[in-house]
C-alpha cells in the first residue's frame, strides 16, 4: 500500500481549476513537480481555455469540455516530446488556464495631456478618462506578451500595465481620428464607439485582447479653449450682429433728448464694446481705412470748409461712427438696407442715409 500511495502522489490524474476570485486572468496548474500520467482527465470549464506549454514552447490548446489525455488529442505535444510509440509513459508539462470571460468596468485615464492638431484651435492638449470592458481572445499571445510565466496573474497586476497601453493606443487613435476638440468635449458616447474600431486592431494584434466597450466619461480642454467655446456660445446667443448694433444705436439716439449726451454716449459705448468682442472672432474691426480727401463726420464743417453739407462718408467712416466692422457696413450697402452711392468700386454714404438707416 505504501508503494501504491507513493506512486499515486507522483502522478497527476485530474487537471482542473475553479476560479472564485473574479479577478484572475491566468493561472498555472500547480503540478508540484508531478508528472501527468497517461489517460489523465483534463477538465476545462466555460469561460476557460487550457494551454499546454512544454519546455518553453506552446503545445495544444483546449476549450471548454472534459478530455482524456492521449496522443490522439495532444498531437502538438506529442510532436514536441518526440514520442515514437505513443503516449505510454507519464510526462511533464505546464498547464495554464486563461480566463476568457468579460472583464468590465476597468478604469483608464491620461496621465499627461494628449497633444492633437485641431482644425478650429490649432494644436491643443486634451485630458480624458473613462472605463472599458475587455476579454482575452488569443490565449497564446496573451501569455507570451502580458502574463508571461506568472503562476497567478491577477487584474490588479494588470491594470496599471494595461491602462498605460490603452491610453497609448487611445492617444494614437484620437490623433488619427482628427475629431474636432469641440466634438470631443460634447459627444462622449459617439467618441467611444468611433475609437473602439481603431483601438481593437492594435490591442488584439499586440496583446491578444479585444475591447467590447470603450466609454469616454470626461474630456477636459485647456482654459483658453474653454474661453473660445464660451465666446462662440455668446455669439450664437446674440444672433445677427448687424441688427443688434442697429438696435443699440437707435436706442441711444432716442434717449439722447432725455438723457443728454451722456446717455447717448453710454449707449454708443455698449454697442461698440459688443461689436468689438464679437468681431474679434472674425478677424477684428476693419476700421481706420478712410479714403484720403474725405473728412470724418463734421470735420469739414468745423474747419469752415465750403460745401460741407451734405457730409459724405466712406464705408470705413460709417463703420467708425456706428462702432461696427466695415464688412457689416458693406453687407448693409449691398443688401440695400443702408442707402449709398457706388462710384466705380467705391461707396459713398450721406449723413441723411446713415440717420435713416439707424431709425429704420
Amino acid at each position: 500500500m505504501a508503494i501504491l500511495d507513493f506512486i499515486s502522489k507522483q502522478f497527476i490524474d485530474i487537471i482542473e481549476w475553479t476560479d472564485d476570485s473574479r479577478d484572475t486572468l491566468s493561472y498555472r496548474f500547480p503540478d508540484e513537480d508531478k508528472e501527468i500520467k497517461r489517460n489523465a482527465q483534463l477538465i476545462v470549464r466555460e469561460s476557460q481555455i487550457a494551454q499546454f506549454v512544454y519546455i518553453g514552447q506552446f503545445g495544444d490548446t483546449f476549450g471548454p469540455g472534459k478530455y482524456t489525455l492521449t496522443t490522439d488529442n495532444i498531437p502538438i505535444l506529442s510532436d514536441l516530446k518526440g514520442w515514437k510509440y505513443g503516449l505510454e509513459s507519464p510526462f511533464k508539462a505546464d498547464v495554464y488556464y486563461v480566463v476568457t470571460r468579460l472583464f468590465t468596468g476597468n478604469k483608464w485615464g491620461t496621465a499627461n495631456p494628449v497633444m492633437m492638431r485641431d482644425q478650429d484651435f490649432g494644436v491643443v492638449r486634451l485630458r480624458a478618462f473613462g472605463i472599458y470592458d475587455f476579454k482575452v481572445v488569443d490565449p497564446k499571445l496573451f501569455l507570451k506578451e502580458v502574463a508571461g510565466t506568472d503562476d497567478h496573474f491577477r487584474l490588479d497586476e494588470f491594470n496599471d500595465t494595461m491602462r498605460s497601453r490603452i491610453v497609448s493606443v487611445f492617444s494614437e487613435a484620437l490623433a488619427q481620428s482628427k475629431i474636432p476638440a469641440l466634438d470631443v468635449a460634447a459627444r462622449y458616447a459617439e467618441l467611444g464607439q468611433a475609437l473602439l474600431p481603431l483601438i481593437n486592431p492594435q490591442t488584439t494584434s499586440k496583446y491578444g485582447l479585444e475591447g467590447t466597450c470603450f466609454v469616454v466619461e470626461n474630456v477636459s480642454v485647456p482654459a483658453e479653449v474653454e474661453q473660445a467655446i464660451d465666446k462662440r456660445s455668446s455669439m450664437a446667443a446674440v444672433g445677427n450682429l448687424n441688427d443688434y448694433v442697429k438696435f443699440q444705436m437707435a436706442q441711444g439716439l432716442e434717449k439722447g433728448d432725455s438723457a443728454g449726451v451722456g446717455g447717448m454716449a453710454a449707449q454708443m459705448a455698449v454697442g461698440m464694446a459688443m461689436a468689438q468682442q464679437m468681431m474679434n472672432q472674425t478677424g477684428g474691426i476693419l476700421g481706420g481705412q478712410a479714403t484720403p480727401g474725405i473728412q470724418a463726420p463734421g470735420a469739414a464743417a468745423a474747419a469752415g470748409a465750403p460745401g460741407s453739407t451734405p457730409d459724405l462718408f466712406t464705408p470705413a467712416q460709417v463703420a467708425q461712427l456706428l462702432g461696427v466692422g466695415e464688412s457689416d457696413v458693406m453687407a448693409s450697402l449691398e443688401s440695400g438696407d443702408l442707402k449709398g452711392k457706388k462710384i466705380g468700386t467705391q461707396w459713398r454714404v450721406t449723413r441723411a442715409a446713415v440717420d435713416q438707416f439707424l431709425h429704420s
